[in-house]
């Protein structure tokens, strides 16, 4: 969260830190068995110095949700809206959420695990971010559907299958491991329209389109902490 005016440059940068080390001390000893005495030590920090940076334990919780979510969100919903094929667009996004996946294996394990202990309207605006970001990918499903590239499935099923080929990867992947994001997001895809595909279809070339965008739109980088300096495909 912002603190108030005051604080140089060095204080967000320390708090950013404090916040991946928390990240890390959550998805290793879980949210409840972690106490901020546990943090403290971590970071060299006395629990009073460490609530000059932080204003709860609920609040890194707070700050680690958010820095997964926020960016991904955005870049989905620019994703969506780009004028492209929707099959292409599911592809962009599914490299996009393998990204942040394999750049914040902590910050997921967390967001996966323990997004529930967050209490009133801090759950509650997290619980509308999922939400949001299912109604997005549900919607590419639904128009490729609407095209005929894909059979007639229940979009809402669909969408399940979609999450949960890609959410469960931070449970296996490493990061300096022999995949990277592109490669398992093809894969996934693959896997995906090959299954969803209407019969008879003439499913468009998804790598070939996505290659071609990743190489001519250098200024749209799927990544999701990375700017945006457009938000349409050149023609």
């Amino acid at each position: 969260m912002p603190r108030p005016p005051g604080h140089g440059p060095g204080f967000e940068v320390r708090r950013q830190k404090i916040i991946d080390t928390a990240a890390g001390l959550f998805a290793r000893q879980g949210y409840a068995a972690t106490s901020v005495n546990d943090l403290g030590r971590a970071v060299g920090l006395a629990k009073g110095a460490l609530y000059y940076y932080i204003d709860s334990k609920e609040n890194l919780l707070i700050e680690i949700q958010s820095r997964v979510m926020s960016p991904l969100l955005s870049r989905a919903r620019e994703i969506a809206a780009l004028d492209a094929d929707p099959l292409v667009r599911l592809r962009l996004l599914s490299e996009s959420l393998l990204t942040i996946i394999f750049r914040r294996l902590d910050h997921i394990w967390v967001y996966e695990h323990d997004y529930r202990s967050l209490t009133g309207d801090h759950l509650q605006t997290l619980l509308g971010r999922r939400a949001e970001f299912e109604r997005l990918v549900r919607g590419l499903l639904t128009k490729a559907m609407e095209r005929g590239s894909f059979r007639a499935v229940d979009p809402h099923v669909a969408t399940l299958q979609f999450l949960n080929l890609h959410n469960h990867t931070y449970q296996w992947v490493k990061a300096d491991g022999h995949w990277d994001a592109a490669y398992l997001s093809r894969a996934y895809c693959d896997t995906l329209l090959r299954g969803f595909g209407a019969p008879g279809a003439a499913l468009p070339d998804v790598e070939k389109a996505a290659e071609a965008f990743k190489r001519d739109r250098p200024d749209l980088p799927l990544d999701p902490e990375a700017e945006w300096r457009s938000a349409s495909m050149a023609s």
